[in-house]
């Protein structure tokens, strides 16, 4: 049941929508739980801080045993890997929808679902490296990525939708739904089988969990604004580089490792990996910034602000489709430099836009512009990757990837996040001492809450904050917000401008490596 190698047959079309339906389920479902924590916290009678440490648990999770999970595919088959990945969110699904209690979200949602998410981003484009070829291999990629870029960018906005109006057990009931019409056409995946050791790399496997769970830990707490974040980043770099170090030495031994060290001497690999990662930091920054903008700056409720952005979403998916059908007719290299260069060129064109807009509509163009760089990326990333890689490291290839991918989302998210909340702390002090009407002990109390805990606010919410507060100062405090909150989004975006610049660098080196023919 191969797609031949020129286009899909009708059986290879409808395999690619169902593995682009599983993408979408695994990206969007995270978007769910976080636009729906207030009505979770209120239905389970449990606090806001526990739903946020399930989710917490559930990116960390995934990503330290996306490595092993790649692994696992491996030993068990990659069809049933993704079976098992799919199962995994299923439970998750189910227990969203009935759930009674916060233990049933931590246990079955965030271990489960996790473990299931690393199970399935490896095995998902470990298949479709194994049954498709040629043309057909690009297209599916292209869609499968597309998936994945739609869902985190509409995912807050159908999340928003359907809790707002029906309800967030429906949500994942929906959810639950398109997972068993996905389910429904395994039969149509041809499994590939694994000829390398079966011997399990038990270090090696601690040492990735440890190496990955540390470093998307550290990202998380920085995020959160926790403590110890230099620890945990520190400890998941040096689990990293015992890794490394434990599998260049098990491989010169002739011994079976969790990741072939020769992945990496392969440039198309290596400048690959860091493409994937620095197009989901570009996509982070701006899906923290943005949404923020039109919340809190123009009072959008999710509804609007998810309709705000449908551009980027749609001329995304939209050009990644389009590419997909086109595949093969431009060099990889070429597609993917103008897809940063649109990129750069679209969050550009957002920075003086920013202080000035009115409304969503303001930000149309720009966010056209970014969206049809990222659908070119999305259509050219995972195929240029993994293309070249043999059936028997194929699964280890794809796990590095998602796990770039999935690190440089959660990085992209923590970073744009802390340099907003800086660069707002650090402007609003300094506007807020230079002030005529406020006095000294005013100055000194902005300055002590912003040092104890900044936040971004609309003016609505400021207001009402400042209602004991002289009117005098209340303005004043008004007017510093609304000169320096623009500001700071504006630094804010210069996360997926600057990720934006260092991939055009890196698309030239792409050029430059060796193009041969897939494995």
């Amino acid at each position: 049941m191969t797609a031949p190698a020129a286009a899909l047959d009708r059986t290879g079309r409808r395999l690619a929508v169902l593995l682009a339906l599983a993408m979408f389920v695994l990206v969007v479902d995270t978007s769910l739980m976080n636009v729906s924590i207030s009505a979770v916290v209120r239905d389970l009678g449990t606090t806001v801080s526990g739903v946020q440490s399930a989710i917490a648990l559930e990116a960390l999770v995934s990503a330290a045993f996306i490595l092993v999970g790649s692994k696992v595919g491996d030993l068990v088959g990659r069809r049933r890997a993704y079976v098992l990945g799919l199962l995994g969110y299923a439970v998750g699904a189910a227990a969203m929808t009935f759930a009674q209690s916060l233990t049933a979200v931590v246990v079955l949602w965030a271990v489960v679902g996790g473990l299931g998410a690393s199970l399935l981003l490896p095995a998902m484009q470990s298949l479709v490296h194994g049954n498709f070829t040629g043309t057909a291999q690009k297209q599916v990629y292209a869609l499968v990525g597309a998936a994945a870029s739609i869902a985190a960018a509409v995912g807050p906005l159908l999340g928003g939708f359907i809790t707002t109006y029906l309800s967030w057990r429906v949500a994942f009931g929906l959810e639950l739904v398109v997972i068993v019409v996905v389910l429904s056409g395994v039969r149509l995946v041809r499994d590939v089988p694994y000829t390398g050791s079966r011997e399990v790399d038990v270090v090696g496997a601690l040492l990735s969990a440890a190496g990955m769970g540390g470093l998307v830990l550290g990202v998380l707490a920085w995020q959160e604004g926790g403590e110890s974040v230099g620890l945990l980043l520190a400890v998941g770099a040096l689990a990293l580089a015992g890794l490394a170090w434990w599998l260049a030495r098990r491989s010169r031994a002739g011994r079976a490792v969790l990741i072939d060290p020769g992945l990496f001497r392969a440039p198309r690999f290596r400048i690959g990996v860091s493409q994937q990662l620095l197009q989901q930091v570009a996509l982070g920054g701006a899906m923290i910034a943005l949404p923020i903008f039109l919340q809190l700056v123009l009072e959008y409720d999710a509804m609007a602000a998810g309709l705000s952005l449908a551009p980027l979403s749609l001329s995304m998916f939209a050009v990644a489709l389009g590419m997909s059908r086109r595949a093969g007719r431009w060099p990889a290299h070429r597609v993917v430099l103008t897809g940063f260069l649109l990129l750069v060129a679209g969050v550009a064109a957002l920075l003086p836009v920013v202080p000035r807009a009115g409304s969503g509509w303001a930000l149309a163009a720009p966010l056209v512009v970014a969206g049809c760089g990222l659908g070119l990326l999305v259509s050219q990333l995972n195929d240029y990757t993994l293309s070249p890689v043999s059936e028997e490291r194929v699964s280890e290839a794809a796990g590095v990837n998602s796990a770039g991918g999935s690190f440089g989302l959660s990085f992209g998210l923590a970073l744009g996040g802390a340099v907003l909340l800086a660069s707002l702390s650090a402007g609003f002090t300094a506007q807020a001492r230079a002030s005529d009407v406020l006095s000294p002990a005013d100055q000194e109390r902005v300055a002590r809450a912003l040092e104890d805990d900044a936040e971004l606010m609309s003016t609505t919410q400021l207001e009402e904050l400042l209602a004991d507060e002289s009117p005098a100062a209340a303005a004043e405090v008004v007017r510093i917000n609304e000169e320096v909150r623009p500001r700071a989004l504006q630094v804010a975006l210069l996360v997926p401008l600057a990720a934006g610049v260092l991939g055009a660098a890196n698309a030239l080196r792409m050029r430059r490596a060796a193009a041969p023919a897939p494995a």
